[in-house]
């Protein structure tokens, strides 16, 4: 079957504009990663051009052989790897960003990429047909590829460790964050042997890491419950009433990590090498646990996500995640799920609600200046101490009748009725947004 000329020709015109396109990417990953948005555009413009550049050779040099009837369909035909020069340089790279930026960046430029595409073949009038063969070609090369920059990038516990210990680590912080794919034929993540072809049939070019892709096999259909992790901090004297704290963030090799594990410790899953299945993310620690923790009290504050087999890891990572900014943000200890943590998840998980509800409630305030200050204090203190307005008076420095006169102007200026249970919990909504969030630009 001949592919048509128009995917060709659409790879030809995205290379004549590739200074542009290398554009149009650079700004993707500077606007998406704030790790990236650090980092200058003349210094990433020469790794995405490059990156660019083998792209779109590979589309080309594959709808030629499909053309001429050389290319015997996608499980058996050739596959074009990352050259070796080009994972010099990420290698360099993630040396300054985190691994997981750097795997995303590969993902969101490759997602700009085939927009283009699309539009260059929608522009010639290509079909579905003519699509669909080189979309399926282009993403197993972007899987494939991904999975080597991961091993070879060598980002893990111990930072650039070469070590068989380094390769895990990158390849667990993958899984968690939706980075690798199963090969359900071998019951491993990342690869298979090399030699073996991956599930989909096709790999790229054969490297020596191959063999070691399965070091951290396990059954991948067993659950495991995906955490995120972070050391409280004490709060100063006076600072006890659930204001958020900043928490202790882990790095690789320090104490802070080295805390961490040994906490959960007995919960850790382990690989079928005995390895436990941890690593950092963002300078947290996060991985996968055979239980839940018990008794870990006000040593640790723990995102958990529901127990999941490998496919499942990916989503309930992103719920450990926010389970855990909620109970840190808000200056809770101990271990919780998403659901567990409630409203308080749900301000974290749901900001535009929350500026909705700033503008319904509070925004009246913010046009008296520092009378509407002290009046959204008044109520923030009211909400704090439970409704009670003795309690609420002593922590404000001010007599019970003064409180009760603020909290009677604050509802005629927002139109809130304190005894309404739907109002209250709006004005906490909106209270809490603004503590957590910070007021809006």
């Amino acid at each position: 079957m001949e592919t048509s000329t128009t995917v060709p020709e659409s790879a030809a015109a995205l290379h004549a504009g590739i200074d542009a396109l290398t554009d149009e990417v650079i700004d993707g990953l500077r606007s998406q990663l704030p790790s990236y948005a650090a980092v200058s555009p003349d210094r990433l413009r020469q790794r995405v051009l490059a990156s660019l550049r083998n792209g779109l050779s590979l589309v080309q040099r594959w709808a030629e052989e499909r053309r001429s009837a050389r290319g015997a369909g996608r499980g058996d035909g050739p596959a074009y790897g990352i050259p070796e020069t080009h994972l010099d340089e990420v290698t360099s790279l993630a040396r300054s960003l985190p691994v997981e930026d750097v795997i995303s960046a590969y993902r969101i430029g490759t997602d700009i990429v085939w927009r283009r595409f699309g539009e260059e073949m929608t522009a010639r009038g290509g079909t579905a047909e003519d699509l669909l063969p080189i979309a399926e070609t282009l993403r197993a090369w972007v899987d494939a590829n991904t999975l080597r920059i991961v091993r070879s990038c060598r980002v893990g516990l111990q930072g650039d460790d070469p070590t068989a210990e380094g390769r895990h680590a990158a390849m667990v912080r993958a899984l968690l964050l939706g980075e690798a794919r199963w090969d359900t034929s071998l019951g491993a993540w990342g690869a298979g042997v090399a030699g073996d072809g991956p599930a989909d049939g096709y790999r790229p070019e054969g490297h020596a890491g191959d063999a070691e892709a399965v070091d951290g096999s396990y059954e991948h259909s067993a659950l495991r419950l995906p955490f995120r992790a972070q050391l409280p901090e004490v709060s100063p004297p006076g600072e006890s009433d659930g204001a958020p704290a900043a928490a202790g963030h882990a790095g690789p090799g320090d104490r802070a990590f080295h805390r961490t594990v040994a906490l959960l410790r007995p919960w850790l899953a382990l690989d079928e090498a005995g390895r436990p299945l941890v690593t950092t993310v963002d300078g947290d620690v996060a991985g996968l646990l055979v239980g839940r923790p018990a008794g870990l009290c006000r040593s640790l504050i723990l995102g958990l996500g529901a127990p999941a087999p490998a496919s499942g890891v990916a989503t309930e990572f992103t719920r450990a995640t926010q389970a855990v900014r909620a109970a840190a943000g808000f200056g809770l200890v101990g271990a919780y799920t998403r659901e567990e943590l409630g409203l308080r998840a749900a301000v974290v998980a749901l900001p535009a609600v929350g500026e909705q509800l700033v503008r319904l409630r509070l925004a009246p305030l913010d046009e008296r200046g520092e009378d509407g200050a002290q009046l959204a204090e008044a109520a923030a203190a009211y909400l704090r101490q439970g409704l009670r307005l003795d309690a609420a008076a002593r922590t404000l420095y001010v007599h019970p009748n003064t409180l009760r006169n603020r909290l009677r102007r604050f509802e005629e200026i927002t139109g809130t009725n304190l005894r309404d249970p739907a109002d209250l919990a709006e004005v906490w909504w909106a209270l809490t947004h603004r503590r957590f969030h910070g007021p809006a630009d």
